[in-house]
């Protein structure tokens, strides 16, 4: 079985947040798991600091801040090239093939 592959949009309510939203959500596959976080919540802001989080709207998957976060806004081909709208290998999924 496939594990989930975490996204994490950042964001604070504004067009180009709400337009990066809509990104996300067309290329997400089903075994991605998008979570919108909101800016203005003390908490989330925290979070965003965790992950190296600059900037709205940013886009974070497995932990880890899409490249094309950090410089400039969202693309989607960086997404994509990061993981967002691919399923998440498991242990399993990995490795030589045995059988017939």
């Amino acid at each position: 079985m496939n594990a989930k592959r975490k996204i994490e949009v950042f964001t604070a309510g504004c067009p180009a947040c709400e337009e990066t939203i809509a990104l996300v959500n067309r290329i997400a596959c089903p075994s991605c798991e998008v979570e919108i976080l909101d800016m203005h919540q003390p908490e989330v802001a925290s979070r965003a600091r965790e992950c190296g989080v600059s900037r709205v709207p940013s886009v974070v998957i497995d932990g880890k801040l899409a490249d094309c976060c950090s410089a400039q806004g969202p693309d989607e081909k960086t997404l994509q090239a990061a993981g967002l709208g691919q399923p998440q290998k498991g242990p399993l999924d990995s490795g030589p093939k045995y059988g017939g």
